[in-house]
């Protein structure tokens, strides 16, 4: 049944650490608090009919340490004990795991969650800094993460304890704000007759960009992939593919400042996904740090906030390792979403 971890509690090892995606997954053991995690690299949703049998042929057969505990991120809601997943076949229950796979333990957290986990634990390394200002370590931060959708999430430091915060802020309104913009934004698809974030800013909005770019510059659109408008752009092949990437950058740096604002995120706003890092040198910081920085009348708090853009390609891992080695540093809400045998 569902419980609730008692606050100031450890999690048993080994811990079995899982983030599960849209197309694949990835899995790992910690063995004690002070092991680094034992990886078992990326597994396809499509290579396994179930979870828990990708559990046990990518992870189990192949190992000698036999957990516990689960901690799982998934990228869909977390209802009851049949929890689905968005763009993947499988289906999570933590009840049938704790019987088919002899575990003790089953914390299932979304997947944004986990990105906002790990902004507080990544190290420098891991973060290619927007801009000039100073992060302050003990303040809220936000990451933001233009993918197959735009996932948000933020993180409150109250208490000595990170609270991570989940939401749909992906789907803010967008609206148009310079000349150029009235001239494109009626070309952009709507959805209930708004722009939202995540209408422009994640794969599919970044084709959903370029088209209305192409169609407000009277020509018709040659691309239609991400991959295609971002390898255009960075070779300047197509100048309707690097405007849309100045703009992409220009609205995403909007949307970012906004939710700063929301979260006086003194401690940061991080970009997370793996769009921004594909576009490498075609994303325009520039553009980024004017639409984040023109916050009127507030512009004085946007300055003392800094942006970053996360490079780890594992950081929800990173932070469902830092939960579960040290849960009682994160405030993470458990109720319905914890389960024991």
């Amino acid at each position: 049944m569902a419980n609730s971890l008692p606050r100031g509690s450890a999690l048993p090892f080994p811990i079995l650490i899982a983030d599960i995606g849209g197309t694949n997954a990835r899995f790992a053991i910690l063995k004690d608090v002070h092991a680094a995690p034992v990886e078992f690299g990326d597994t396809k949703a499509s290579t396994y009919e179930t979870f828990n049998e990708a559990v046990q042929q990518q992870v189990l057969d192949h190992t000698s340490l036999m957990p516990q505990t689960a901690v799982i991120a998934v990228a869909g809601p977390i209802k009851g004990d049949r929890i689905d997943l968005t763009n993947n076949h499988w289906i999570v229950e933590p009840l049938r795991m704790l019987e088919e796979l002899s575990l003790k333990h089953v914390v299932v957290i979304n997947d944004f969650e986990a990105q906002a986990l790990a902004v507080v634990s990544l190290e420098d390394k891991h973060l290619k800094r927007i801009g000039d200002g100073v992060f302050d370590g003990a303040a809220n931060r936000v990451v933001i993460g233009p993918g197959t959708g735009l996932g948000v999430a933020g993180i409150v430091h109250a208490a000595n304890t990170w609270i991570p915060v989940a939401g749909e802020g992906g789907h803010v309104d967008l609206g148009p704000r310079t000349p150029r913009d009235t001239e494109i934004f009626p070309h952009i698809q709507t959805i209930g007759g708004r722009v939202s974030g995540e209408q422009v800013l994640c794969g599919r909005g970044l084709v959903n960009l370029y088209c209305a770019v192409a169609k407000a510059s009277g020509s018709d659109p040659a691309y239609e992939t991400p991959e295609d408008i971002t390898n255009a752009a960075l070779s300047d092949a197509d100048a309707v593919a690097s405007e849309t990437i100045s703009l992409f950058s220009e609205y995403l740096g909007r949307v970012a400042g906004d939710l700063a604002l929301v979260f006086m995120a003194r401690g940061g706003v991080y970009i997370s996904g793996g769009i921004t890092l594909k576009m490498g040198g075609a994303f325009d910081e520039q553009r980024f740090l004017t639409g984040f920085k023109n916050k009127e009348p507030h512009n004085d708090i946007m300055a003392q906030i800094s942006a970053a853009v996360v490079t780890h390609d594992r950081a929800p891992m990173e932070g469902l390792a830092a939960y579960a080695k040290t849960p009682s540093r994160f405030g993470v809400a458990l109720d319905g979403r914890y389960w024991r045998s």
